[in-house]
């Protein structure tokens, strides 16, 4: 690919320009396939092309489910062609979820699939302004809402003249947050901040018009399909959550990169079928979401022979900052800043830049950081230089790699003394009993707060020998961590709750260790 238009598109380019600039490059390339379509880039342009119809009239924002279909995709171009603004929702989102961010956003217009039109229907007479439903995945079951078939069928055949040109300053999308530490909170991207990652995706992930992706994720993020689309590479999608099939799939497709969660991938290294399983044609794993264990990244990397990478970023920065290195991977790092991108690491307290190495709060900026938030005049989490205070922490090293260690949230202190969970996870998932685990903080009148262990046995070990099991993981991970990292309580728990991107909710095992009583105590 030639070098991305020195990395940044012209300022007027919109998101859903990014679809029509590559269907009149390269309108014969196909751009998305699953097991029963196979769309080239015109007719997924002119897919878009018909939502924009269909929605013309229609003020406001427009929700839109984040499923792994080309209808996602269609009607995610289709909104903005027709001036509106993008609410992505994920679609594993419960209803009081659903219905804070239709509230929120002002969402008059909302494709949904079946299942969040069941949760969210309850719900409908207090959200007087969603006017119309349109339902993704089947037929139109409930009076009053559309099947998205008859949606596009109903477009005109002779739309309204467009309106005044979208500047690319204004809101393209709005998406929310995960909610783990709050109520979910409405990022506005504007579309310079949405095509500006675009280009960055595109290059630290080396696409172009010759690549072709397995996306094996749950739903549709922003960074795939607009990357992809950017670069007009081909997009397979997998909607099966068996991590063998994304491989055979890779294959058959010849693809040159996979994307997929850490949680797949930790079951994918821990799988009896890895031995028999081969990577033909992908030159990177790719990851997201959430961490990636160096250990998971270390035995798929050396047995499929290619690098299985991570980045980071979040919903405030569009949504990449940084991306490890296809050449080089570092081990537990999340990579470096992604083009035209800065990062630094600042003291908690003083809010002073810290030198290489040292820990602190990770600070970034650059095109892709977000307008602000939705009903807020001003983020407090941007400075008046632009930092974004990210709420994570981690250090820098000497060639500018991220290493990240926790949320500002989830550390605390233990005798005076700054505890990682994450730091005593990465010993503690090692041990092999343990299948899963998380350590929150626990209250503790001396200590202030210590570490408590949370953990899924290996089904072994998961009746008779439990007690036994867990003397075993404290014993082994108090030998490696420090005196005040040391886990003081343990508990066996049948799973760790996750969220849709396998990020920990400690909030709600915080919750859970506090309100049960008693616990089991760990060996001092």
């Amino acid at each position: 690919m030639p070098p991305a238009d020195k990395h940044l598109l012209p300022d007027r380019v919109t998101v859903d320009e990014l679809l029509r600039r590559a269907a009149a490059k390269d309108p014969d390339r196909v751009a998305i396939v699953t097991e029963r379509h196979r769309l080239t880039f015109a007719e997924l342009d002119a897919a878009a092309d018909r939502c924009a119809a269909a929605l013309s009239g229609t003020d406001g924002a427009v929700g839109l489910a984040m499923v792994l279909d080309p209808a996602f995709a269609t009607a995610y171009y289709g909104i903005p062609r027709a001036g509106n603004v993008v609410v992505t929702m994920n679609p594993m989102l419960r209803g009081h979820t659903l219905e804070h961010i239709c509230r929120t956003a002002e969402v008059r217009t909302a494709f949904l699939t079946s299942a969040m039109l069941e949760e969210l229907a309850p719900a409908l007479d207090r959200l007087p302004q969603l006017r119309t439903i349109v339902v993704m995945d089947g037929p139109a079951s409930v009076p009053g809402t559309l099947s998205f078939d008859a949606f596009m069928a109903a477009a005109p055949a002779h739309p309204a003249t467009p309106g005044p040109a979208t500047a690319p300053d204004e809101p393209a999308c709005i998406q929310f947050t995960s909610g783990s530490t709050g109520a979910p909170k409405g990022v506005q991207l504007s579309h310079r901040n949405v095509v500006a990652n675009a280009v960055q995706v595109a290059v630290a992930h080396g696409l172009d018009e010759s690549s072709l992706t397995v996306n094996h994720i749950p739903g549709y993020h922003l960074m795939h399909l607009n990357s992809a689309v950017y670069a007009r590479a081909t997009q397979v999608l997998c909607r099966d959550a068996d991590p063998a099939a994304s491989i055979e799939l890779a294959n058959q497709h010849k693809a040159d990169r996979l994307y997929s969660l850490p949680v797949w991938l930790a079951r994918l290294a821990a799988d009896p079928r890895l031995p028999e399983l081969r990577l033909d044609t992908v030159q990177a794993v790719l990851s997201g979401g959430s961490a990636l264990p160096g250990g998971v990244a270390r035995t798929l990397t050396e047995h499929f022979g290619v690098p299985v990478l991570q980045g980071y970023g979040m919903a405030e920065t569009s949504p990449l900052t940084h991306c490890d290195r296809i050449d080089r991977p570092k081990w537990d790092s999340v990579g470096y800043p992604v083009t035209g991108t800065e990062c630094r690491v600042v003291d908690v307290d003083r809010r002073t830049p810290l030198r290489y190495r040292e820990k602190g709060e990770v600070q970034v900026r650059g095109p892709q950081l977000m307008l602000g938030y939705l009903g807020r005049e001003h983020a407090a989490e941007i400075d008046e230089d632009g930092w974004f205070s990210t709420g994570d922490i981690g250090l820098i090293d000497l060639e500018g790699a991220l290493f990240l260690t926790d949320r500002i949230k989830d550390v605390f202190k233990c005798d005076n003394e700054l505890v990682s969970p994450t730091e005593v996870e990465r010993v503690l998932v090692t041990h092999p009993l343990v299948a899963d685990c998380a350590v929150v903080d626990f209250p503790d009148r001396f200590s202030g707060a210590v570490p408590f262990g949370l953990v899924v046995l290996e089904p072994s070990h998961r009746a008779a020998d439990e007690t036994r099991a867990l003397d075993a993981i404290v014993e082994y991970v108090n030998a490696k961590v420090a005196v005040f990292q040391r886990l003081q309580h343990i508990r066996a728990v049948p799973e760790i709750p996750r969220t849709a991107t396998g990020k920990i909710q400690r909030r709600t095992l915080r919750e859970q260790v506090r309100a049960d009583s008693p616990m089991a105590p760990a060996a001092r």
